[in-house]
């Protein structure tokens, strides 16, 4: 992180503290010891820790997926089958939040739990690492070490699955939701630096490693793992959250005087009957359900096809295709910023509408590409350009929007639900595309971004509906970009 991004992060979070975190939604009680006051000073160090966080667990992210991981199964020789399943794994284990979440409710630490649930998930990555080892000593064959690479990835999703919900909602307490906009903006932010500067570094020290790039891999994994619990340790420095006073907070908002542990007892004696009657009842929450899930089936339908749209198609050389994926990681990290200062301003719901359309669209701008000069060197990089500006307000404020229909009771629960209903018709969305354009419905890829993008105007329609408890409305979001254009133009 170079020290410009530091030095607006640093004050980014010096302007949160000031200005509104007497307001934050921590309630005393929710403090592990239950203290009736809390300085400005621990609301900085949390967010501080919490940028941290997202640092080091970036790096631990970057040996552990993506490019490193995909080109460790490629000189292993595994079948494209593998790579299926690598890309599956991560949403089709979304389906294990929902237990997470439950059991991360009859805890009385967030902190606690977190370090529970993302210990192991990462310290079993050092199975991989002693694996890499024996296959070097030719003790195992590459067949096996493919086999035993999917099971540690799917075992680390999975265990980590469990607490994905809960550091959700933490985040969701420790943060006051008119800052949630700058605030997340800026942490993915960073996060997306750190990844635009760490895969290169990483991807040279594997491919020019003396021992050879699976050496090269599994000391660059040791480090990523070490990374990872130092980014656990960061969490320490966070406010803690006790999940059942939280809850009783939300049950008993008229009894605030009782004594705390009486009104955790009255949520623990609560029937989980009620709960679903509860969900059943938020139609707010449902609509938004809806959206998320069509959306996510929508995008996944095509969205992993991209590049073997480039590589196969366009048939362009593989360092062109890692040329693009920066451009689009870095207008992804410069706009997080502004979309999250606009979400404050405006609400999420305006931008998930009017951004989603151009999203939506952007499948279309694929079908006259071409293998032309023209097209290499302005068309594909104002593309991605594109996609990773659009698609930053997405991801942010779609983030954002699930954080202010989450009612406050069961908090975890709601984000569990979405996660595995989402996570589950996206992983579907990727295999359908697979499929349909295996069987060359409709002219192959061509015939799928134009499948893809009518998908995504639908799934456009549910958010019309949902309701934000701040922000504009459509018309004053029109009438605010007017008054905008004619300042400017003044």
């Amino acid at each position: 992180m170079n020290p410009t991004q530091s030095e607006t992060a640093s004050s980014l979070i010096s302007e949160i503290s000031e200005t509104e975190v007497i307001e934050t939604t921590i309630a005393p009680s929710l403090l592990p010891i239950y203290n009736r006051t809390f300085s400005k000073d621990a609301i900085r160090t949390s967010l501080r820790a919490s940028t941290m966080d997202a640092i080091f667990a970036g790096i631990f992210g970057i040996t552990t997926g993506g490019i490193l991981l995909s080109n460790f199964l490629v000189e292993l020789d595994a079948a494209p089958v593998a790579f299926g399943m690598l890309a599956s794994i991560p949403m089709l284990v979304n389906f294990i939040q929902p237990l997470g979440a439950y059991i991360s409710e009859r805890f009385s630490s967030r902190y606690q739990y977190s370090l529970l649930i993302y210990a192991p998930s990462r310290l079993i990555w050092l199975i991989l690492v002693i694996c890499i080892a024996a296959f070097s000593q030719q003790l195992i064959n590459s067949q096996q070490l493919v086999i035993l690479t999917l099971l540690i990835v799917f075992m680390s999703h999975l265990w980590g699955g469990l607490g994905s919900a809960s550091w959700l909602s933490w985040m969701a307490t420790l943060v006051h939701r008119r800052l949630r906009g700058r605030y997340f903006g800026i942490r993915s932010s960073v996060a997306s630096l750190t990844n635009l500067i760490c895969v290169p570094l990483a991807g040279l020290a594997v491919s020019h490693w003396y021992g050879g790039s699976l050496q090269g891999y599994g000391i660059l994994l040791f480090i990523g793992i070490l990374f990872g619990m130092i980014s656990l340790a960061c969490q320490h420095f966070k406010l803690d959250v006790n999940p059942q006073a939280q809850n009783a907070i939300a049950v008993n908002a008229n009894n605030l005087h009782d004594p705390v542990d009486e009104q955790i007892a009255n949520v623990n004696s609560t029937s989980q009957p009620n709960f679903w009657q509860s969900l059943r009842n938020d139609t707010n929450f449902l609509i938004f359900l809806l959206y998320f899930s069509v959306w996510m089936f929508a995008v996944n339908l095509c969205n992993p096809f991209f590049n073997l749209y480039m590589l196969d198609t366009l048939d362009l050389d593989v360092s062109w295709v890692t040329f693009y994926g920066s451009l689009q990681a870095g207008a992804n990290m410069l706009m997080l910023i502004l979309w999250g200062r606009l979400a404050d301003k405006i609400g999420n719901r305006p931008i998930l509408f009017f951004i989603g359309i151009f999203v939506a669209i952007a499948p279309l701008l694929w079908l006259g590409i071409g293998y032309t000069s023209l097209d290499i060197w302005l068309w594909l990089p104002m593309l991605h350009i594109f996609l990773g500006g659009t698609g930053a307000a997405i991801d942010l404020c779609g983030n954002n929007m699930q954080l202010e229909v989450a009612p406050t009771k069961n908090q975890s629960i709601y984000f569990a639900m979405v996660a595995a209903i989402a996570g589950l018709c996206g992983a579907f969305g990727t295999i359908l595309g697979g499929f349909l354009v295996q069987i060359n419905f409709c002219g192959g890829l061509l015939g799928l971004f134009v499948f893809s993008t009518v998908f995504r105007l639908v799934a456009l329609l549910p958010i019309i509906f949902v309701q934000e408890s701040r922000g504009q409305s459509f018309v004053q979001t029109i009438q605010s970009f007017w008054t905008f254009r004619e300042k400017a133009r003044g």
